[in-house]
């Protein structure tokens, strides 16, 4: 027993481990010194933030290292529950949710609060990977794409209703999954066309998402763009090797809530454009690790879980920062490993369990052939 244990360690993907907790252990240092002046000024406890953090990246670590060791096809076939609880959750929120700065989004379970949308991202790529694998050999076809975007729209407009980031993170995952199943490239430009006038309409529908396109185009003409323009006065006085960590003058009440979605700007401060470039090179090493991931795993359950993650932190990290660089408008997305968020890193790194289990399985390379 403890030779097989020791085996199955062995082919766990170093790498990828190595790079979850350094970046664990970096969104620690960097959330330290991006709360210290909020928990003082509003808990008395410079610490107070970083403390939950901590609490939540070591149970999640917990349950990584479980997660890694159990056979993924385990929790394959939990997937059609997981994405039943995660509809009836969401639904609870918009009753019985806790409402924290104007939005509905947490759950409390005793002393503490739960963020179902969260867990609605895990358990969409445990379903579309029990989902498409059940069709593996129809994947080609446009009535597969319909009806597996189709089988998403309830987690979507539940979610959608009150966090609208998130539930457009949930259906990038299954674009994703399907282009990870998907022979073909063709029916993508199509997928594509649609997305675009799908957004136009949507963004129309609205008057206060017409208002984050003007604030993005002229943050400084609008009150709601203080946050925006505090992050760039942020980043650009951090220059290139920063002003060293913890000496961030942005955080001390310029940036509105600088340990949530905006602190990769303190980042760019404390550490400077180095620092921000080092975080960025980390990401795009792990996002390389899980696609060896993919290639590798021994079939497609292994390759679609991968792919669902993979897809899932690329969306993140990619929207985050341009978020906080103003690339794009505004959309409340927070940033992998870094930000301030109990829930976001505890099924982060359950995810992350579930790729390194799917790398200690590897037998060859999966490949797909395109057309």
């Amino acid at each position: 027993m403890v030779s097989e244990r020791r085996t199955d360690f062995e082919k766990t993907d170093i790498v990828m481990l190595v790079l979850v907790v350094v970046l664990t252990v970096f969104g620690l240092a960097m959330l330290l010194s991006a709360s210290e002046y909020n928990g003082r000024v509003r808990f008395g406890d410079s610490a107070y933030y970083f403390k939950k953090q901590l609490f939540a990246a070591a149970l999640g670590l917990g349950i990584m290292y479980l997660i890694m060791n159990l056979d993924y096809h385990f929790f394959v076939k939990l997937a059609p529950v997981a994405y039943l609880v995660s509809v009836v959750l969401s639904i609870a929120v918009l009753f019985v949710g806790q409402e924290i700065n104007g939005s509905r989004r947490w759950l409390n379970l005793g002393p503490l609060s739960f963020q179902p949308s969260e867990f609605a991202k895990v358990a969409v790529i445990l379903f579309l990977t029990w989902q498409i694998d059940r069709w593996k050999k129809k994947t080609d076809s446009l009535w597969f794409m319909f009806r597996t975007m189709l089988t998403l729209l309830p987690i979507v407009g539940i979610v959608g209703s009150n966090n609208l980031s998130t539930a457009l993170i949930i259906l990038g995952i299954g674009v994703a999954l399907i282009f990870v199943s998907n022979s073909r490239y063709l029916p993508f430009i199509g997928v594509g066309v649609l997305g675009i006038g799908f957004a136009i309409i949507f963004l129309a529908a609205e008057s206060y998402r017409l208002e984050r396109l003007a604030i993005w185009q002229n943050p400084e003409k609008y009150e709601k763009g203080f946050q925006t323009i505090q992050g760039l006065y942020a980043i650009g006085s951090g220059g290139i090797f920063g002003r060293g960590l913890g000496n961030s003058l942005q955080k001390l009440g310029f940036v509105p809530e600088a340990q949530n979605d905006m602190i990769f700007s303190v980042i760019c401060e404390e550490l400077g454009l180095v620092g921000g470039v080092v975080l960025i090179l980390l990401f795009v090493l792990l996002l390389w690790r899980l696609c060896v991931s993919i290639m590798h795993a021994p079939d497609l359950q292994g390759a679609l879980l991968c792919g669902g993650i993979m897809g899932h932190l690329a969306m993140q990290v990619i929207l985050n920062i341009a978020v906080v660089t103003n690339t794009i408008p505004n959309t409340g997305i927070t940033l992998p490993f870094v930000s301030y968020g109990g829930t976001s890193v505890v099924f982060l790194l359950g995810e992350m369990g579930l790729a390194l289990g799917v790398s200690s399985h590897r037998k060859g390379v999966y490949t797909y052939n395109r057309k």
